[in-house]
């Protein structure tokens, strides 16, 4: 498996300097030294590699050690590449967590806000009702000169309007059926004693026949 690509820029600089200071071509061998470090998978191989390249420009008690230094910087670059993609990433999902909380925070606004519209919407509804309602029963002052202040004042007042009608007729129902209790009493009491009259009165019959007899 290849080596992973790092970022080529900060060593290709590096290489084309060192390669300077050895006097070797870079134009010519720069690209073919950074394909074999992009390659090889071990150390020994690219080590193996390089100095076929460079034995040919750079004495042999000092090419092993020009090839150590190159395969090391190689890998120090690809050592900053990892640790700055692993930043990169931890900075993209934190970016990504923060995104997703503040499209749960716009959705939540976005629900409220409409539910508030409906319970706006409901009020509206309700309060054009209570005006028609109000409108059978006397003149509304003309709209032309009626204030924001004043109109929901009137809804206000509307809604007032309507909350005592239906407690009066809640009051009302209540006193009627407590009449009604209360008359249902009173017949059941005189049934009681026009039921009793006609039982003494049976009874004082019954002796009157007796004593004729």
């Amino acid at each position: 498996m290849a080596a992973p690509l790092t970022d080529a820029g900060e060593f290709e600089s590096w290489l084309n300097d060192r390669l300077d200071s050895l006097e070797v071509d870079r134009e010519v061998y720069g690209a073919y030294i950074l394909g074999i470090l992009q390659e090889e998978e071990t150390d020994e191989e690219k080590e193996d590699a390089l100095q076929g390249i460079l034995s040919a420009f750079l004495e042999e008690n000092t090419v092993e050690d020009v090839c150590k230094q190159i395969i090391k910087q190689w890998e120090e670059c690809c050592s900053k590449s990892a640790a700055k993609k692993d930043a990169d990433d931890e900075v993209q999902a934190i970016a990504s967590m923060i995104e997703k909380q503040a499209q749960i925070v716009v959705k939540q606004k976005e629900v409220s806000e409409e539910s508030k519209k409906r319970k706006e919407a409901l009020l509206a509804q309700y309060a054009n009702i209570t005006d028609e309602e109000d409108e059978a029963e006397e003149e509304e002052p003309t709209s032309g000169n009626i204030t924001g202040n004043e109109k929901s004042l009137f809804k206000n007042t509307n809604v007032e309007l309507v909350l005592n009608r239906q407690k009066q007729k809640r009051e009302q129902a209540r006193e009627e059926a407590q009449k009604k209790k209360e008359m249902d009493k009173m017949q059941r009491e005189k049934d009681k004693l026009a039921k009793q009259d006609r039982k003494e009165k049976e009874k004082k019959r019954t002796q009157k026949g007796e004593r004729k007899r």
